[in-house]
């Protein structure tokens, strides 16, 4: 239920569970050790994530395998945290190719991404309330930092649907492209991420989560300062600058 493919340095993503690209707690284990999987590989920066058919990214959690029953909702919504913790922290950038409905665990997926492409068509809400659940994973603590408290209560508490064109405009997603183009788009993004030195991304990211996950801004700025001398630690540091007054491209070794 969950393949991938290597594109370069990009791993491609598919959720595939018909007809609505479900979670089950399978599929959740299934890509978090894909995710660490992919982490472990220095040759990855990047990963794109997306749905498979036209009309669903993922519709959320497969109700049926814990209706009614606690035991099982708890060892399912484990597997979301865990799932989705493990694509928040990955190493590498994550792009969520939005190709159709993003409903509640869907959603929840794209909110742990780094970046978010929705194709034209697609809708988003989290309507766990509606069904006397709640977002657990990981929505209720990602969505307002991306569009505010205001409409996070607006999506979460009154059930409010999204469209791309909102989405765009509320912050939610970063680009939005015609129905079809999503992956291609978000291959695009992925690309550009391998220009880059994939420690200085890695560190990068690591920065801009302490701001998420409320550091204290001196020890952050300490910690800016801090990871900026361990670049000089690796090679491509050097790489990147003599690449730089020599006018050609860097060639990057990861090491």
């Amino acid at each position: 239920m969950i393949s991938h493919t290597l594109e370069g340095h990009t791993a491609v993503i598919v959720i595939d569970n018909p007809p609505a690209n479900t979670w089950t707690p399978e599929s959740l284990r299934a890509l978090e050790a894909l995710v660490r999987e992919l982490d472990a590989d220095r040759s990855v920066y990047a990963a794109v994530i997306t749905g498979a058919g036209e009309k669903f990214f993922s519709a959320g959690a497969d109700l049926k395998k814990f209706a009614g029953d606690k035991v099982h909702a708890r060892h399912f919504i484990a597997c979301f945290g865990q799932a989705f913790e493990a694509l928040m922290n990955a190493r590498f950038v994550t792009v969520a190719a939005i190709n159709g409905y993003a409903m509640g665990g869907g959603l929840e997926c794209c909110l742990a991404c780094d970046l978010r492409i929705a194709e034209a068509h697609a809708q988003m809400a989290l309507p766990e309330p509606a069904v006397g659940l709640l977002p657990a994973g990981c929505g209720t603590q990602n969505l307002p930092g991306l569009v505010g408290e205001g409409w996070a209560k607006r999506m979460i508490l009154t059930n409010e649907r999204v469209d791309a064109a909102t989405a765009l405009r509320i912050g939610l997603v970063e680009e939005v492209v015609e129905k079809g183009r999503g992956r291609e788009a978000a291959l695009a993004l992925a690309s550009r991420v391998a220009t880059l030195s994939p420690r200085a991304v890695e560190y990068c990211k690591g920065l801009i989560h302490n701001a998420r996950n409320a550091v204290p801004r001196r020890a952050g700025l300490a910690l800016e300062r801090e990871r900026f001398m361990d670049l000089f630690d690796h090679g491509d540091q050097l790489e990147g600058v003599n690449a730089f007054l020599e006018k050609r491209a860097p060639a990057w070794k990861n090491d």
